[in-house]
This record gives structure tokens, sequence and C-alpha cells, in this order.
């Protein structure tokens, strides 16, 4: 949630952000985004052993947080990324073994409290600048607030926060543009996986930070 606490920072504190980059994100949570988070919900608190999020630390659900890792993976990555493999550049020998070594493997080889994670996704879910006091929920008159140059990186293909929302936003901010990672890593191209859209990242910030505050 990166990109969305970057565009609060800039409506919270004008006077102080003197350049912002969002990336991979957006300044409101969508109703398309929405779908995924309650999705990713019923698989924690679905699960008998989550037990209402009194469970044991010797019972933890694992069942529910399998198929929430299945879930994210649908998510995550954009289906050219699976049409052409390339979970192969990363390791994996196959979807099932990228599936198990991957994905299961981030969310359930390390000790996550499920509860932490409803909490986090209860904030991604409402997310949205317009909520910021003095604004009254509405987002075009937050986001016009913003002083800085804002260059906005949404991936091509990624799902949870696709170009028009970035392209949305940006129509209301004075100084903003949009800079789209022509990518098949959908929400990866902006987590630093990918030499190619790290490139693109990268020279998109230096340009950002030589400009005129």
């Amino acid at each position: 949630m990166g990109a969305a606490q970057t565009y609060q920072w800039a409506v919270s504190h004008p006077e102080m952000v003197r350049r912002a980059a969002p990336i991979v994100g957006s300044s409101r949570t969508s109703e398309h985004n929405q779908v995924f988070l309650t999705s990713l919900r019923a698989t924690l608190t679905l699960d008998p052993a989550f037990r209402g999020g009194e469970y044991s630390p010797d019972a933890r659900p694992t069942a529910g947080m399998r198929a929430f890792a299945r879930i994210y993976a649908g998510w995550g990555l954009s289906q050219a990324f699976y049409w052409e493999r390339e979970y192969r550049t990363m390791g994996y020998s196959s979807l099932e073994d990228f599936l198990v070594g991957f994905w299961e493997g981030f969310w359930l080889d390390r000790d996550r409290d499920r509860d932490n994670l409803l909490a986090m996704l209860w904030t991604w879910e409402h997310g949205d600048v317009g909520r910021t006091p003095g604004f009254d929920g509405d987002t075009g008159a937050a986001l016009r607030s913003i002083r800085c140059p804002v260059v906005a990186m949404p991936a091509r293909t990624d799902l949870y926060f696709p170009p028009e929302d970035e392209q949305w936003a940006s129509q209301f901010i004075e100084r903003g543009e949009v800079r789209v990672i022509d990518t098949t890593w959908g929400h990866f191209g902006g987590l630093g996986l990918n030499p190619a859209d790290n490139a693109v990242v990268d020279r998109t910030l230096r340009e950002l930070l030589d400009r005129p505050a």
C-alpha cells in the first residue's frame, strides 16, 4: 500500500511533500479491487480453525492461508505472465512448483498473524484520500489539493490498480502525469523483481528528482 500512502502524504502534508511517485497503486481503492480483498477475507475467516480470530498458535488456519495464497497468485501477476511462463525466469520448473514454492511459501512459511492480515485488508479496502479530514469523501477535491509534481507509475497489466485508475486521478492533480510500465508482470512490475521494469522505474524517478519542486 505504499502508493496509497504516497498520495496520502501529498494530500495531508502539501507544504512538506516536494515530489511524489506513487508506483503500482491508487489514491482510492476501486470496487473491482474490493472484490479481490473480500475473497481474501473469506478464505481466512471461513477456515474452521480460524475460530473468529481466537485460534490457537498451535493450530493456525493453514487451509485458509493456502487458499489465500492461491487467490493472490491469480491477481498479483497477469494472464500474459502465466501464458509466457515467466515464472521459469525465477527458477520454478512448473506452474505447481511456482504456486507452492513462491506463493504458498511466501504466505505459509512465515509466522504471519491472520488477524493482522485482516486489519491490513480492511485498511486497503477503505483506502481513499477523499476520507482525509476536510474533504468529506471528495477524492477529486483531495487530489486537487496536491501541490507537488506527481508522476504515477501503474503497470499496464496490473489487475489491482490498472492504468485507468491513475489516469482518472491525474486529471485532478495540477502537476500530475502518468507513466505506464509496459510489462507482463502485473502488479509485480513495480515491486523490483523484473530488471526491465526496474530500469523504467529508476529512469522515471531520476527524471522526477531532477525537476524543480
